[in-house]
């Protein structure tokens, strides 16, 4: 695998955050930061669910690598890596990759994230659904002893995951190397469980760690998986409020047989 500049930066250069309010409601900042392609493979016609377990686990290492080196960035502040598959998911170009952009602030849905991690209380949110799900089996899409991938009780979209590593950890480079090997082999099984159940359909794969150098140890670095099966139309725009037509348990069920 590669990991190259992007020759279309969404976020470029080393200058820290500064606003300018150019108005009552004008306020702009330059997107200042880091914008890399991970090439997956040289295989062109392959994606995320065809890599082998070894490819699989270097993509991780190679993931970890970067956002080690992007957090030596003074002005970086929070690194997100993600996987677009299929042009309804956003991708530009058809040979399987994936992308990492560290800009210089935390983004509203990061900011959200720990702020519900801190609203559930002492105990860690993931950790207290991965035993839940454990227990209960209604949901559980895989496991193994590292890592669980769930159709999540609270799921927006048909057939969505949140693949969780059973290790406490809230940043992604500081995860034990066997913990990172199962994560990419568990994203590579469903993804090919996805494909086998309703077919090659566009979908993202989004991971959340922690900003970098954030010092609150209750979050719990994890991996979504949303396919793009629905679209959103006005009433989810205006509202925020998703419909999902399948079911967390039916979708599992479905991905389960696959088995």
């Amino acid at each position: 695998m590669r990991v190259v500049p992007n020759l279309y930066p969404a976020f470029d250069g080393d200058g820290e955050l500064s606003v300018d309010h150019l108005g009552p409601v004008f306020t702009q900042a330059r997107a200042s930061g880091i914008h890399e392609v991970l090439v997956l493979s040289p295989d062109h016609e392959a994606s995320w669910a065809d890599l082998d377990e070894p490819q699989a686990g270097l993509v991780m290492a190679a993931l970890r690598d970067r956002l080690e080196e992007h957090a030596r960035r003074p002005h970086v502040r929070y690194t997100q890596a993600i996987v677009n598959h299929g042009r309804e998911a956003g991708a530009s170009i058809a040979h399987p990759h994936g992308q990492l952009l560290g800009v210089p602030f935390v983004p509203g849905e990061l900011a959200e994230e720990l702020a519900g991690f801190v609203r559930f209380g002492e105990s860690c949110l993931l950790c207290t659904t991965a035993e839940a799900e454990l227990g209960s089996d209604h949901r559980v899409v895989y496991q193994d002893d590292r890592v669980v991938v769930v159709t999540p009780f609270w799921s927006g979209t048909p057939f969505e995951m949140l693949v969780i590593p059973l290790t406490h950890e809230a940043h992604l480079p500081q995860a034990e190397p066997r913990d990172l090997a199962s994560v990419g082999r568990a994203i590579r099984d469903v993804l090919d469980r996805l494909r086998r159940v309703v077919g090659d359909v566009a979908h993202n794969v989004v991971i959340h760690t922690a900003p970098h150098h954030h010092r609150d140890e209750g979050y719990h670095w994890h991996v979504h998986v949303l396919p793009r099966l629905t679209s959103v139309a006005g009433f989810e725009q205006g509202t925020g409020v998703l419909i999902n037509i399948v079911g967390p348990e039916r979708a599992a069920q479905q991905l389960v047989a696959t088995d």
